[in-house]
């Protein structure tokens, strides 16, 4: 079944390129990939129920040593809990870049499927009297979809007041503060590393974020809950500059250049 699958998918890669008589950009054959291992790897399966795994022992550590102030875990949305793969993977196949107009179409549906382990990790905190704070790069006008998305999995604090959209900025620090004022925010989850610290905030280079991970590395594990996410992010963004105007063949060129070959 698994290889009829797989045969399946190759069969539909493979009519999508010749469908419109050029192969898939480097950028988006990797996402391409990238999303089939999201959305078909036991490992990666494996690898969120790790982190929420790890999730749940640090906040039982927290649960013990509590505070004056009440607990909070604090989360972004798209691939951390919920998982937009379907509509990257039709963009990648049709090699399209990203469309703000059909991320929101997909968003309004409110119909996304949750990353493995999420749900039952943030209801476990709920039932701990942990509050749960979605803070996300979402628009204001994708709260009505997002909303009934975590209401469609019984996702706790689904309301106005905990679920945090993006207003003027898309840094999270900002909203972060606003949480910390009444709460202790015991941990972070995310799939994009300024989802947990305003150093990766500005733009950093390729190499900066290397090094500020290096120095922040006590804290994941234990503060904060990375899950994999190998199909965008701003990884890639660091790659190519923070350019957003780049061409497809722009890209490749960069992509080829930077990647280890063996000669």
């Amino acid at each position: 079944m698994k290889k009829l699958l797989l045969l399946s998918i190759s069969c539909l890669y493979f009519f999508a390129a010749q469908a419109q008589d050029t192969p898939l950009s480097t950028a988006n054959a990797g996402k391409v990939w990238s999303l089939l291992y999201q959305q078909r790897a036991a490992e990666y399966k494996a690898l969120c129920f790790q982190a929420y795994n790890i999730a749940k022992l640090r906040l039982d550590e927290a649960l013990r040593h509590k505070g004056k102030k009440p607990l909070a875990v604090v989360t972004d949305i798209d691939e951390t809990l919920l998982d937009n793969s379907p509509l990257d993977a039709a963009l990648a196949i049709n090699n399209r870049e990203f469309d703000l107009k059909a991320w929101k179409q997909w968003t309004a549906k409110g119909i996304a499927d949750t990353v493995p382990g999420a749900p039952s990790f943030f209801k476990y905190a709920a039932s701990k009297g942990v509050a749960v704070f979605y803070i996300t790069n979402r628009d204001e006008d994708e709260r009505p979809g997002t909303t009934k998305n975590l209401k469609l999995y019984n996702l706790p604090y689904a309301d106005n007041q905990h679920i945090i959209l993006k207003q003027n900025t898309s840094s999270k620090e900002a909203r972060r503060q606003e949480v910390l004022v009444k709460y202790n925010i015991v941990l972070l989850c995310g799939d994009n590393l300024a989802d947990f610290d305003a150093l990766y905030d500005t733009k950093p280079s390729e190499e900066n974020r290397a090094a500020t991970t290096e120095h922040l590395k006590k804290q994941f594990g234990s503060k904060y809950i990375v899950i994999p996410n190998a199909a965008y992010g701003d990884f890639e963004n660091a790659l190519f500059n923070y350019n957003y105007k780049l061409s497809g063949a722009q890209k490749d060129s960069i992509i080829k250049s930077l990647i280890k070959v063996d000669r």
